[in-house]
């Protein structure tokens, strides 16, 4: 056992290196194949400890950024994310009972993606094996078959890899002949691509205005932050007067460019509007808005330069513990330190309309909402013709997690078919294209405002339209697998334990006796 567990965290590392920093993809299919190797044979009393000494191996080291919040954040939610994987090894140890064992175990793989994706209090999408894949050909099958579908190959690749392993004779020439007709398979968007249809242009302008000190303190001298902001524009705004630059229909501002709410706070309030007024187009404000004396919203807000603010987006996902703290009248009698620190409870949005900025329908994100396939194929499918994010890295800027967040970012671009623009506080900010290709991006830490010309698409890709039923068979066939595998397990130990209950009890010591 201890071999099998070492063995495991090896391969949960060597899963860790095909995301940012390191982008090795081609992994994949080998840490895949070992987790099932390492659980294959076991009871399922013991399955799951090499499936958690995976999931430790591979959070500790993908979520290594999190030690920017504190090592303890960083720990308990690694080993979090890691008891998913603990439950992952007993459903794939049962299921390799099964003929058809690579299938039900690519299926349980994608179901355990979407179980530590959504629950609880909606979950947390890292590490989901598509994030992988931004600079890869598989990249091109997201538009056909969203990222549950590449993630549902990716699995399966590890599956038949280890069929292969295990198998001998006529039977592996079978197993490689299925692993080799998935590879070409999975090729087959190479040849025939998602298409765009462009049905109107756009110029749109996203500003990175950067964070005083540091660099990762949003609250350090939030009204700096909103200065550089409104300084950014301002300036662009006199470059495109001068003709250095086109006009842009509309300005994306990132996520916490204002930290107080700009409805009570004039200062803020008068920075937006030196900003909106000089740029004279509208501007897509990140900023945080109260809600009452306990709550507060991330809200995406279009501030018109003549009438003010108007159409809003909320975040969807606030994050658990840091924006808002569940069972808060239990906890925080508790008193414990780090969660003290929130103040008040964001709540969560549920809006599915695009945003309606000039003549453009966008699809808005508010940092981490970018990772949850609802909010985005919602407004999608509602009419949204190009996607923004708007986010607020500021903490995690000195680590790896804005090359990961930027990555997730470019693949929602290549899934949707649209154009995106991601608007940071301090990095990663950039403009992507359909085929998830970078156009234009701000250094780290830099001010920058990016000015280009964007096509507008009202086409619904195959990903989209098929939304959330593809995981939802994929969770279906885990049970029907898994049901299919233990029952006449179960049904063998019932014979069994019956045929013992018939023996004389003289008989069975006896054989008991000549067995030793």
């Amino acid at each position: 056992m201890l071999v099998r567990i070492l063995a495991a965290v090896a391969c949960g590392v060597g899963l860790a290196l095909a995301f940012e920093p390191v982008a090795q993809p081609v992994v994949i299919p080998f840490a895949v194949a070992g987790f099932v190797l390492c659980t294959r044979g076991l009871t399922l009393r013991w399955a799951w400890l090499p499936g958690l000494a995976f999931g430790l191996g591979f959070e500790l080291v993908l979520l290594f950024w999190m030690r920017a919040v504190g090592p303890d954040a960083w720990i308990g939610l690694s080993i979090w994310q890691s008891t998913y994987f603990a439950v992952l090894g007993v459903a794939v140890a049962a299921l390799q009972r099964h003929r058809l064992w690579p299938l039900w175990v690519a299926t349980a793989w994608v179901s355990a993606e979407m179980w530590f994706s959504t629950w609880p209090f909606s979950g947390m999408p890292w590490g989901r094996l598509a994030f992988a894949v931004a600079d890869t050909p598989l990249a091109d099958a997201l538009p056909w078959v969203g990222t549950i579908g590449v993630s549902l190959v990716l699995a399966l690749s590890g599956s038949l890899l280890a069929w292969v392993v295990v198998s001998e004779g006529r039977e592996r020439g079978v197993a490689g002949g299925v692993l080799a007709g998935l590879v070409l398979l999975s090729l087959v968007p190479l040849v025939a691509p998602w298409q765009p249809d462009t049905d109107g242009q756009a110029t749109v302008a996203v500003v990175q205005g950067d964070v005083p000190g540091n660099g990762d303190d949003i609250l350090y001298d939030y009204r700096q932050v909103t200065q550089n902001q409104v300084d950014v524009t301002v300036r662009l705004a006199d470059d495109v007067a001068n003709g250095r630059e086109p006009r842009p229909d509309f300005v994306v501002w990132p996520e916490n460019s204002t930290a107080v709410d700009p409805f009570r706070d004039q200062q803020t309030h008068a920075g937006i509007l030196t900003a909106s007024q000089a740029i004279g187009v509208p501007i897509l404000v990140g900023a945080i808005v109260d809600a009452g004396p306990r709550h507060v919203l991330n809200q995406g807000i279009v501030w018109d330069p003549v009438t003010g603010a108007g159409d809003r987006y909320t975040k969807h996902h606030p994050v658990v513990f840091g924006e808002y703290i569940p069972f808060r009248d239990y906890l925080d009698d508790l008193q414990i330190g780090r969660l003290t620190m929130v103040g008040r409870d964001m709540v969560a949005g549920t809006r599915l309309e695009p945003l309606s900025i000039g003549d453009v329908e966008v699809a808005d994100s508010i940092c981490f909402d970018v990772a949850y396939d609802d909010g985005i194929y919602g407004q999608v499918r509602n009419g949204a013709q190009l996607l923004t994010v708007q986010t607020s890295n500021a903490t995690f800027i000195h680590t790896d997690q804005i090359d990961q967040q930027f990555a997730i970012t470019r693949l929602r671009a290549i899934e949707t078919g649209r154009w995106l623009a991601v608007a940071s506080t301090n990095g990663v900010s950039g403009i992507i294209s359909p085929d998830g290709q970078v156009v234009a991006r701000a250094d780290p830490r830099t001010q920058a405002a990016l000015v280009e010309r964007v096509g507008l698409d009202t086409a619904i890709t195959p990903a989209v339209r098929i939304g959330a039923w593809s995981g939802r068979l994929c969770l279906l066939l885990t049970i029907l697998g898994l049901a299919l595998a233990l029952f006449p397990y179960g049904l063998t130990r019932a014979r069994q334990q019956a045929g013992d209950a018939t023996v004389p009890s003289g008989l069975a010591g006896a054989h008991g006796s000549s067995s030793e």
